[in-house]
């Protein structure tokens, strides 16, 4: 299959409604679509990504006024969909029936969102159905920020690629759910608990505080409730390490050595600095995107800091962990 890429959503979306894949941008990450109604074109992301199909897949709307099409929505569910959406914010909401269980991995709630992307929300408006779409790159592997990224992973297994530039945020949306007079935050992004509790003047709580309470709900750490919960992902092929980056450096005296850090220069490697601009949001922009470039390099090994716990570092922080060489 030969792979294009370009901004044609008259193309992407005829790709799709044949029942194709087509690699979509948003202000996230870019996504890997199909028709989230059809099974046999959902099963096409699994197979493209190498995706397991315990795994499930976020549904992408053009506005929020179809979210009650596919799930039964509460008033504050609502509520945060017409603030934070469009918008790197996803719910998780009980499913309707012409959800297919392939799109949410069996699972009887499902994931939707509306992206904050002109040329997809314009695809999306001319569809006569949602697109279920995971991050466009081989399942486990970093997250991709523009179209020659999906295209270094994807090429020869999708037909088209939706180019908008690089992504705004650079990494992937926070995920929530409404549930016993809380909001339970599955995934941290760039919507943060603090911004959730000060909109809706609920308590914030983690997901797996909240399956400890209700043990009987919880799946294993191998079938994840939500999308993006496995233990290892977003992992580049060079091994990663996390912590005081003195003692690792020393640690890993004599390597090729890449460090990623928020601002900071240490001797006897070579560094990658996120945000110069000392933002948390321009870090966030940047770590996909850096970890791929120090992946061509040839480095023996990735030394990353954590960043501030505040904000979007919660999701930085989360992303970095989950790429540990430890958890390969």
């Amino acid at each position: 299959m030969q792979t294009a890429i370009g901004t044609d959503i008259t193309i992407a979306a005829a790709f799709l409604q044949a029942g194709e894949l087509v690699a979509i941008p948003t202000e996230t990450v870019y996504g890997l679509a199909a028709n989230a109604l059809d099974p046999a074109a959902v099963a096409k992301i699994y197979a493209a990504k190498n995706r397991p199909s315990f795994n499930p897949l976020i549904l992408h709307l053009a506005n929020t006024n179809q979210i009650s099409d596919y799930a039964e929505a509460d008033e504050m569910s609502l509520k945060l969909a017409q603030h934070f959406m469009p918008g790197p914010l996803t719910l998780l909401l009980p499913k309707k029936s012409n959800v297919p269980d392939i799109t949410t991995a069996g699972s009887n709630k499902v994931a939707i969102r509306v992206p904050d992307q002109p040329l997809t929300l314009s695809l999306l408006s001319k569809l006569a159905f949602p697109l279920a779409a995971p991050s466009a790159n081989p399942s486990g592997y970093i997250s991709p920020t523009n179209a020659h990224h999906v295209m270094d992973g994807l090429h020869g297994k999708i037909p088209y690629i939706l180019d908008g530039g690089n992504t705004k945020v650079g990494l992937e949306s926070t995920i929530c759910e409404v549930a016993d007079n809380k909001i339970i935050l599955h995934r941290a992004g760039s919507v943060t608990a603090e911004e959730l509790s000060a909109f809706s003047g609920l308590r914030v709580i983690i997901g797996t505080d909240h399956q400890t309470q209700h043990s009987s709900q919880v799946l294993s750490e191998n079938q994840p409730a939500t999308p993006g919960q496995l233990k290892s992902h977003y992992a580049p092929h060079t091994p990663l390490y996390i912590g005081n980056i003195p003692a690792l450096l020393a640690e890993h005296a004599g390597k090729k050595i890449a460090v990623i850090s928020l601002d900071t220069d240490y001797a006897g490697a070579t560094n990658f600095k996120l945000a110069p601009d000392h933002q948390l949001s321009t870090a966030a922009s940047q770590l996909f995107a850096t970890l791929r470039n120090i992946d061509q390099l040839s480095f023996d090994v990735i030394l990353a800091e954590l960043f501030p716990n505040e904000g979007i570092g919660v999701a930085i922080n989360d992303r970095i962990s989950r790429a540990q060489f430890i958890l390969k």
